[in-house]
This record gives structure tokens, C-alpha cells and sequence, in this order.
């Protein structure tokens, strides 16, 4: 059986036990699944679903802090008399292959204030973004590629 079915599967389990189906609820019974099923993983082989599985929260956790810190930057650039934007259309090379990581990691900088992903080339090497704040364009890209791109592709891989 799949692993992550199986986790789901103990997680219903104990918000059924436990008689509430609450988001708090499940949560705790996914994290005691994937306890009892880290402590018994010799009997499932070869797997990388608890790699990814902690690559994911920590992608997630990530993308949450980014979002603060740049809605924060946003938010001061928008409230205050002076301007400290500087707009800039980037091209990012891209490590990441196959669609889904693509397209996960456009939509995660989508989705951050401050930056947008306007297109990916049609060889689908590179990136077009566009950055509110890209005084330093080289430093924008290397901040996107050692957070964003590289905590998705250990998510996926």
C-alpha cells in the first residue's frame, strides 16, 4: 500500500477515535502516523516518503516566512511617503525539470508579494519574473533559486 494512503488512512483513523474532525485533529493524526510508520519503516523497504514528506513542511513553512517578509516590504513600500521599489523584468535560469516542478515553483513566486512569474521559455531553461524589488537583479535570482526552486525540487525529488 502507498505510504501516504496509509498515513491518511491512521490520520481518519484517529479523528475518528477521537470523535472530531477538526484540522488541528487530523494534523495530529497524520503526525502520529508518520511516527508509527517512521518507526516501522524496515518493513516497507526503499522509500523516499519520509524525505519528502519533511521536505514538504519545510517547503511549506518556507514559502510561509517568504510570505510574511515580503508582504511586510510590500506593505512599508506602499505606506510610506518615499519609494524604494525597483522594478525589474528577470530572467531566471531554471534547475528544476519535468512540468509539475515548473509549475510549482512560478506559482510559488506568483503567489509571493513582490514578484510574479510572467513567463517560461518554450525550452522551459529559463524563468521570465518580474521583481518589485531588484535593486540587486543577481542577488533577487539567487535568493529565488537557493529558497524557492531548490526546497521544491527536494519536495518533488
Amino acid at each position: 500500500m502507498n505510504l501516504y494512503a496509509l498515513n491518511l488512512l491512521i490520520a481518519m483513523g484517529w479523528a475518528a477515535v477521537s470523535g472530531s474532525f477538526d484540522v488541528v485533529n487530523l494534523m495530529l493524526g497524520y503526525g502520529a502516523g508518520f511516527l508509527a510508520l517512521y518507526a516501522t519503516r524496515p518493513l516497507f523497504g526503499p522509500t523516499a516518503y519520509f524525505r519528502r514528506t519533511l521536505s514538504s513542511i519545510g517547503l511549506f513553512f518556507f514559502f510561509f516566512y517568504d510570505l510574511v517578509r515580503s508582504s511586510v516590504a510590500v506593505i512599508h513600500d506602499v505606506i510610506t511617503p518615499e519609494i524604494h521599489s525597483r522594478p525589474r523584468m528577470l530572467r531566471m535560469p531554471l534547475d528544476c525539470e519535468g512540468d509539475l516542478a515548473i509549475m510549482l515553483t512560478a506559482n510559488l513566486i506568483s503567489l509571493t508579494p513582490g514578484t510574479l512569474s510572467v513567463d517560461v521559455s518554450p525550452d522551459k531553461k529559463e524563468l521570465l519574473i518580474h521583481a518589485m524589488f531588484a535593486e540587486e537583479p543577481d542577488e533577487v535570482i539567487r535568493d529565488l533559486k537557493r529558497g524557492m526552486e531548490r526546497r521544491v525540487m527536494e519536495a518533488l525529488r
